[in-house]
C-alpha cells in the first residue's frame, strides 16, 4: 500500500509542474525547457535551510518558491527577444546551467553526493513521516495550486496570455504591456514549480544533481503535451499517466537496467503517437507549435 501511495504523491507532485509549465506553454504559447531549473532551486533552497540553518521546511518552501521566482524573472528575459525553436534552446541553456551549478558547486551542494537526510514537515509537532499523511499534503497543495492558476487564466490577465498566445502582435496594439505579462506569467510558473521542489526534497528527503537533469524538463512537457495544452484538467491526465503508468513495468519484474531506457521509449512512443493522431492532447484547446 506504501507504495502506491508514494507513486500517488510523486504524481502530485509532477501535476502541480505541469500546471505551472502548462500556464507559460499552454495558455502563452511559449516553448520552455527550464522548468528543471525551478524545480531544482525549490528543492536546494529548501533542503538548504533545514539542513544548515535548522530552519522549519515551511519556511523553506516559502523561501525556495521564492528564489525560484527570481530565477524566473532571469529566465524570463530571452522570452522577451526570441520566439519558437530559439526560446527553446535559451530556456534549455538554463535548465543545463542550474545542473552544472549543482554538480559542480560541491561546498553548498555537495555536488554529486547529494544532500542526505532532509527533514519531513510537521503540523503541530505532528511529523508527516507516513506516506498517508505526506499525500494528504500534496493533495492540499495540487487544489490549492490547480484553485490559484484556475483563477489566474479565467481572469483578465489569462485573457491577455491567450492574446499573447493567439496573436502577440495584435496584442500588443491593444495597448497591453506584452513584456511585463510575459514576466509576470514565468514568475507565477516558477513560484509553483519551487513548491513543488520542496515538496519533492522533504519527502525523498536526499536529493542530488541526477533528479534534476535537463531530460526532467523534456519530460513535464511530454506531460502538458500528453495531457492538453491549455487544460488544467489535462495536466492532471497528463502527470498521473506518465508517472504511473511506466511503474506497471515494475509489477511485470522488468530488470531495470532495461526498465529504465524501456521507460524511456514508451515517453517517446506515446509522444509520436500523440502528435499524430491528436496534436493537441487528450484534452487540449491547442496544438502543439
Amino acid at each position: 500500500m506504501d507504495y502506491l501511495l508514494s507513486i500517488l504523491i510523486i504524481a502530485g507532485i509532477y501535476i502541480i509542474l505541469t500546471m505551472s509549465l502548462n500556464l507559460i506553454v499552454g495558455y502563452t504559447g511559449l516553448l520552455s525547457l527550464g522548468h528543471v531549473a525551478f524545480f531544482s532551486v525549490g528543492a536546494y533552497t529548501s533542503s538548504l535551510l533545514a539542513l544548515n540553518y535548522g530552519l522549519s521546511p515551511w519556511i523553506g518552501l516559502i523561501v525556495g518558491a521564492c528564489f525560484a521566482a527570481l530565477l524566473g524573472v532571469v529566465v524570463s528575459f530571452p522570452a522577451l527577444r526570441v520566439k519558437g525553436d530559439y526560446l527553446a534552446i535559451a530556456t534549455f541553456g538554463f535548465a543545463m546551467i542550474a545542473y552544472s551549478i549543482s554538480n559542480n558547486w560541491v561546498s553548498v551542494t555537495r555536488g554529486p553526493l547529494g544532500l542526505p537526510g532532509i527533514p519531513t514537515f510537521s503540523i503541530f509537532d505532528f511529523y508527516l513521516s507516513e506516506t498517508w499523511s505526506y499525500l494528504l499534503l500534496v493533495i492540499f497543495f495540487v487544489f490549492l495550486t490547480y484553485f490559484i492558476i484556475r483563477r489566474i487564466v479565467n481572469s483578465p490577465f489569462g485573457r491577455i496570455l491567450n492574446g499573447i498566445r493567439e496573436d502577440e502582435i495584435a496584442t500588443l496594439a491593444m495597448g497591453k504591456d506584452v513584456n511585463r505579462q510575459k514576466i509576470l506569467v514565468f514568475v507565477i510558473s516558477a513560484f509553483f514549480a519551487g513548491i513543488a521542489g520542496s515538496l519533492y526534497a522533504h519527502y525523498i528527503t536526499f536529493i542530488d544533481p541526477s533528479s534534476f537533469t535537463v531530460m526532467e524538463s523534456i519530460i513535464i512537457l511530454l506531460m502538458v503535451v500528453f495531457g492538453g495544452m491549455g487544460s488544467l484538467s489535462g495536466s492532471f491526465v497528463g502527470a498521473s499517466t506518465l508517472v504511473i503508468f511506466p511503474e506497471v513495468l515494475s509489477f511485470l519484474n522488468v530488470p531495470t537496467p532495461i526498465a529504465a531506457p524501456l521507460r524511456q521509449m514508451i515517453y517517446g512512443l506515446l509522444l509520436v503517437i500523440l502528435m499524430l493522431k491528436r496534436p493537441q492532447g487528450i484534452l487540449g484547446k491547442y496544438k502543439f507549435r
